[in-house]
């Protein structure tokens, strides 16, 4: 190390020996520089090691997302599933009151111990169902031997009963597309309640009263059937006329049977031009076809 400078020897192939001064200050710098540069390593280093963490954290959370997703989809469809179930029971138990003569004024009046199995309290949706089924088959065993003071069939009606009221008319010409029950649902793929039927027919095709009544409603709804015409025909008994591409009647406007009440059209969600067509007995539905003739 000379004054000021410090020297390096650096030997050379074949023995040769170079030699290198360099300036204190420069050595210093260079020092200097050399730390500055591991510390930003260090630091870049660091830095990394954390993105990559917070990276597999993320990436974690995601998988966690997307199970709860799925899981969440499996329990909708699952809670959909049996909500259509519970939907189609209550629907059969009220054809089957009808049937068997659960009634009192024409209205249906079941004995209570059925409903007190019906809404017991379950741990989950499908006990709930189970107990339904159970209170359903339990009614209808019950219904099918009682004594025959009590036995009145709704659907056979006294001989002064005016069966001008009864809707035993078809609305339509056409064919059947959907019945009652449970189907799958042309827009959503999955299984729900059809609370009627529904008539395939030409848009235009004239739309008859399937018995006598007064208009309840005659216009456009918000419940999926478009322009809807609702029929009472007394004693409980009321039909829906659904997608409807005209109204011919007015609510208040007393109807007859086989009267032109609208034409068939395909308003509101429909996948072509149809009818939907429901009958209800005290607001549930029943199967259209226990009343239709052949």
């Amino acid at each position: 190390m000379g004054r000021g400078t410090y020297t390096f020897l650096i030997v050379a192939p074949h023995g040769k020996l170079r030699r290198i001064e360099i300036p204190r200050y420069t050595f210093y710098m260079l020092c200097a520089a050399t730390v500055v540069c591991l510390m930003t390593l260090t630091a870049l280093a660091n830095s990394y090691a954390r993105m990559l963490l917070k990276v597999s954290n993320y990436n974690n959370l995601r998988t966690e997302r997307e199970a709860l997703k799925n899981e969440n989809r499996s329990l909708e469809s699952e809670v959909k599933h049996t909500a259509t179930k519970l939907d189609s029971l209550e629907a059969l138990a009220s054809d089957v009151a009808l049937t068997y003569g659960f009634g009192h004024r024409g209205r249906m009046q079941l004995p209570q111990v059925f409903f007190a199995l019906a809404t017991q309290n379950n741990s989950t949706l499908e006990s709930s169902f189970n107990a339904s089924l159970y209170a359903f088959n339990l009614m209808e065993r019950t219904a099918l031997n009682p004594p025959r003071a009590r036995m009145v069939n709704a659907l056979n009606f006294t001989p002064d009963f005016d069966r001008s009221t009864i809707p035993s008319l078809w609305p339509v010409e056409g064919r059947v597309t959907a019945s009652f029950g449970e189907r799958m649902d042309p827009f959503s793929g999955e299984g729900n309640f059809h609370p009627g039927m529904d008539i395939a027919a030409p848009k235009g095709t004239e739309v008859r009263a399937t018995a006598d009544g007064i208009i309840l409603r005659a216009g456009r709804v918000e419940s999926g059937y478009g322009n809807e015409i609702l029929i009472d025909h007394g004693s409980g008994i009321t039909t829906k006329y659904g997608h409807l591409s005209q109204v011919f009647v007015v609510v208040g406007e007393e109807v007859k049977r086989g009267q032109v009440i609208g034409a068939v059209g395909m308003t509101g969600r429909s996948t072509g031009p149809h009818l939907h067509y429901e009958v209800l007995v005290h607001e549930t539905p029943v199967n259209p076809a226990k009343f239709l003739r052949g």
